[in-house]
């Protein structure tokens, strides 16, 4: 009898003690997660030094300044108004509009459970949810930044930001993202190739079509290059760019496993590889010289077009998704000439033009997904991006105005909006 209990009590120790174990597995494997998930965070967050860097590196040395007001700008604004409502807007909990749309109320509300150790099923915080989400909310409205550049007023801008990243960009996110009707028809979209990349670029063409293009740009049928101001400091901004997107696309397996993770790095490195490489034949073909600039933007449609799929396109397809995006990034250059819009730095080649490219490639190369359903989020999310990016834009026209007077634009933003200039050269 007294042996029966000894064991008794044995068993029911070894119980407590794995349970004990069990629970500080679980806690580590938290604190993994999560960790990853906020250097993921931060590498995304360096991203807006890589946008900041091609924009000023692609633009003309007279509107520096300007290029990097609007770059320091946009993430600040992102970060609030996804604070205030985007995040409830594309994560609702519950849609009152079918599963088109919801909205969880204004500013973050906590979890049941506290600071959300649970969340996620336990993968990481809501805090760090929110800042990893809001990253992406800011890349959406900088893509439009590059765009418009050199002759849209700052002011404009800036208000078209404020509505665009915090309302339309979460909306239509949340028809996939927040498992909205997309969701439910099984749209795949890993990353953001069409989320976040041809939202923005949808942005980025109703912009630059409503604006023009920069004056002295299409001449007698010709188009006039004007020089950036630094090619390396574009060099330089790409590089970066590529840097945050291991935690872009690495990020969003949402949690470290180490399987999940390292092939996600690989096929976006190996489609950044290839998307360079196809711009630098493209541009050669085409050009008959050998053009750093497609080869910079080769590298990031390669990045666009992956993303989406990183983690269902094997490393064999990734390669030609990478390619296939180089090519069209050059080609796409050549057709908005064709129609006279002027993009600054090519960002509606690079993120509209590839992350279509990007999100339907999902539906030809995992076998998974449907390629129909594929373009049936394209096309919705595109309507409804375009549309509203059109109406802002001549809203904003009709009211303050959204292009910068001749004069301004001829002697350059920096002296007239800010009073300083980017590059000063001072000779004794």
């Amino acid at each position: 009898m007294k042996e029966g209990a000894t064991e008794l009590v044995s068993a029911a120790a070894d119980v407590a003690s794995l349970a004990d174990v069990s629970g500080q597995v679980a806690q580590n494997l938290l604190t993994v997660n999560n960790v990853w998930m906020m250097v993921a965070t931060f590498l995304v967050f360096i991203m807006h030094l890589g946008f900041a860097g091609v924009e000023a590196g692609f633009g003309q040395a007279k509107n520096t300044v300007n290029i990097l007001f609007k770059n320091t700008l946009t993430p600040l604004i992102g970060i609030l108004t996804y604070y205030i409502v985007g995040f409830n807007l594309m994560y609702p909990g519950e849609f009152f509009l079918g599963e088109w749309l919801g909205f969880a109320g204004f500013f973050l509300s906590l979890p049941e459970g506290g600071e959300g150790y649970a969340y996620v099923e336990g993968g990481y915080t809501y805090w760090t949810d929110f800042l990893f989400q809001a990253m992406f909310a800011a890349t959406a409205a900088t893509i439009v930044s590059g765009a418009v550049a050199e002759r849209i007023k700052i002011n404009a801008y800036l208000i078209f930001t404020v509505i665009f990243v915090g309302i339309v960009y979460p909306f239509v996110g949340s028809w996939k993202w927040g498992a909205g009707w997309l969701d439910s028809m099984g749209f795949y979209d890993f990353a953001g190739s069409t989320l976040v990349h041809s939202v923005g670029g949808w942005g980025a063409l109703a912009g630059i079509m409503i604006i023009g293009p920069r004056l002295g740009k299409y001449v007698g049928g010709k188009v006039v290059d004007k020089p950036g101001s630094s090619v390396p400091l574009a060099t330089m901004g790409v590089f970066l760019l590529w840097f945050g997107w291991f935690g872009f696309n690495g990020g969003s397996v949402l949690s470290a496993d180490p399987g999940a993770v390292s092939r996600v790095l690989v096929t976006t490195s190996l489609a950044a590889s290839m998307g360079g490489i196809g711009g630098y034949i493209t541009g050669w073909v085409v050009f008959k010289r050998l053009d750093l600039g497609m080869v910079l933007n080769g590298i990031l449609a390669g990045l666009v077009s992956i993303t989406a799929g990183a983690d269902v396109i094997s490393p064999g397809w990734s390669l030609f998704v990478g390619l296939v995006a180089g090519v069209l990034v050059v080609l796409s250059a050549i057709t908005l000439d064709k129609f006279k819009l002027d993009d600054v730095v090519g960002a509606v080649s690079v993120h509209l033009t590839c992350g279509i490219w990007g999100t339907l490639a999902v539906g030809i190369f995992s076998v998974d997904h449907s390629f129909i359903t594929q373009l049936i989020g394209v096309l919705a999310i595109g309507v409804i991006s375009f549309l509203s990016a059109v109406i802002i834009f001549k809203v904003l026209d009709a009211t303050v105005g959204i292009r910068v007077s001749e004069q301004h634009e001829t002697e350059g933003l920096d002296s007239h909006e800010h009073g300083i200039r980017g590059y000063t050269i001072i000779l004794e």
